[in-house]
């Protein structure tokens, strides 16, 4: 800093004209500059600075499955704080369920995964590839993490609708078949009153709602990253779960090291569009069905996979209006659709339909209200999971609200044609569905990531995929400018499952940074 040398005024002594007048003192002032202001705290810095405190899993539990799922050894879980509000971050805070299994050999790092859903538990993934990936290299070489997203499983809040006896009533209710003026009136007044119970029901009400979405995911992922004390992610991301990560990657292009996206989300898609695109993927996925069951001896459905769609529909329409006994419930022909869903995802569950539809051809339901209830996460003593609350809360802030009749309408049309197995042959309105009347604005909508900075990804794709159709996945890779592995197949996701062909790309991938020559294809074994 430069002394400014100010002169001092003279003062009028009382002396005679002979004394000489004394020299004022000179003085050294300060500049008149103002000081430079210290910047306030960072509000964040106290949440990228936390601390795991790992502990045991039993406490996390919040269902059968997880239960069973946390029961793994070596398993540790703790919880991360995070804003409410990112926007407000000195204000209330939550928690994310975090769970742990160490890598058993040279640690390169965290492996963080999510499976998906939305609404489904990263922990209890995490907890069931924990036994095969420590087998492989992927155990060996990084702790396999899984997190709960804000507003599911064990984290909490946890996003709350529809108790359990209303959400038994809402399955067996088949007034959605009903395509009258009073019966698309009847479907709007359910969907607006969802919304209403899940802001009342949910601890933060609409602020909880409002912050639900995957913008405030991705950012909780960051944290998680911090606190895991990995400078950069390395992330597994199924269905749902590569939404999370490539919205991750366009927030934080440069914290990412490697990302393996298995069954893609298109993110140029609208909620419209991915829905046919999926209803499209289950039409293909019960085609490939129709065709395996043609050719077992008690196919329910015939032997000629051209007439299966005709047999199921005349085998399950009846439902409409006469349930059958399931246990002591009923199997509505909601659930029946359900089931047959829950079905396409794997072929492994194949055998399961058609012994449930033979089932059905004797009027009973139990086998098929056992599958629906594997997808709605209902466990034996008759308690729910939280996964289709989540599922619609998350889907309704992350995408516009869809308001156009004429669209739902021609939607409709074109599912039935894509899927005609799921056309109950009634006539068809075009009722606005819960996220038209949401509570909360979205926080997203669909766009191309803006991902430049980030490191090469691989997207594995599987050609028949129900739930995320193959060109998703194509897609993606492009928009990600990343490569593409196509696994030859009727599944959703494959990655980690036991089809060595994938499971050494990606796995090469994760460690190396290398992706697969293109065209990779893998068949199925």
């Amino acid at each position: 800093m430069i002394a400014v040398v100010l002169p001092l005024a003279l003062v009028t002594a009382a002396c005679s004209a002979e004394e000489p007048v004394a020299s004022p003192p000179h003085t050294v002032v300060e500049s008149l500059a103002p000081p430079t202001p210290t910047p306030p705290p960072d509000p964040m810095a106290g949440f990228y600075a936390q601390t795991l405190a790992w502990g045991e899993c039993a406490p996390f539990a919040t269902g059968e499955d997880s239960r069973a799922a946390f029961r793994v050894p070596g398993l540790e879980c703790a919880r991360l704080s995070v804003p409410l509000d990112y926007a407000k971050p000195g204000a209330e805070k939550i928690s994310i369920g975090v769970l742990r299994h160490r890598a058993a050999g040279e640690r390169i790092g965290s492996l963080v995964v999510n499976p998906g859903g939305p609404g489904g538990s990263g922990m209890v993934a995490a907890a069931g590839l924990s036994v095969p990936a420590a087998k492989g290299e992927v155990g060996k070489r990084f702790d396999l993490v899984g997190f709960d997203p804000r507003g599911v499983g064990a984290s909490e809040p946890r996003i709350r609708c529809l108790t359990d006896a209303e959400r038994d009533a809402d399955r067996a209710d088949d007034s959605e078949t009903d395509g009258s003026p009073e019966g698309v009136t009847k479907q709007e007044n359910e969907a607006r009153d969802f919304g209403v119970k899940c802001a009342e029901r949910t601890e933060h009400g609409n602020a909880m709602l409002a912050n639900l979405g995957t913008r405030d995911v991705a950012k909780d992922l960051d944290l998680l990253r911090a606190a895991l004390g990995d400078q950069k992610l390395s992330y597994l991301g199924y269905s749902y779960g590569t939404q999370i990560g490539y919205t991750y990657a366009e927030a934080f292009p440069d914290k990412v090291r490697a990302m393996v996206l298995d069954g893609a989300v298109d993110p140029e898609q609208d909620q419209l569009e991915g829905n046919l695109a999926q209803i499209t993927g289950f039409g293909k996925a019960f085609g490939e069905f129709a065709k395996w069951c043609a050719e077992q001896s008690d196919c329910a459905l015939g032997r000629d996979p051209a007439g299966a769609t005709k047999a199921f529909q005349d085998l399950t329409r009846p439902l409409i209006e006469k349930p059958v006994p399931a246990g002591d419930r009923k199997l509505s022909y909601e659930d029946l659709g359900t089931a047959a869903i829950q079905a396409m995802y794997s072929d492994q569950l194949w055998k399961q339909l058609n012994a449930g539809l033979n089932e059905l051809v004797q009027g009973r339901g139990d086998k098929l209200i056992a599958l629906a209830d594997q997808y709605n996460e209902r466990g034996a003593d008759g308690t729910y999971g939280a996964i289709q609350d989540a599922f619609t809360a998350i889907s309704c802030v992350d995408n516009p609200k869809i308001t156009d009749k004429a669209r739902i309408a021609e939607l409709v049309a074109r599912a039935n044609e894509a899927a005609p197995f799921l056309d109950d042959g009634k006539p068809d309105g075009a009722a606005l569905d819960t996220c038209a009347f949401w509570p909360v604005p979205n926080t997203s909508e669909p766009h191309t990531p803006k991902v430049d900075g980030v490191p090469p990804v691989l997207v594995i794709s599987t050609t028949n995929d129900p739930a995320t159709p193959y060109d998703a996945g194509v897609n993606l890779a492009r928009a990600m400018k990343g490569g593409l592995l196509t696994f030859e197949g009727t599944q959703h996701t494959v990655f980690l499952q036991g089809i060595p062909c994938v499971d050494d790309a990606g796995t090469d991938y994760l460690i190396s940074g290398t992706l697969p020559p293109p065209p990779t294809r893998c068949p199925t074994p």
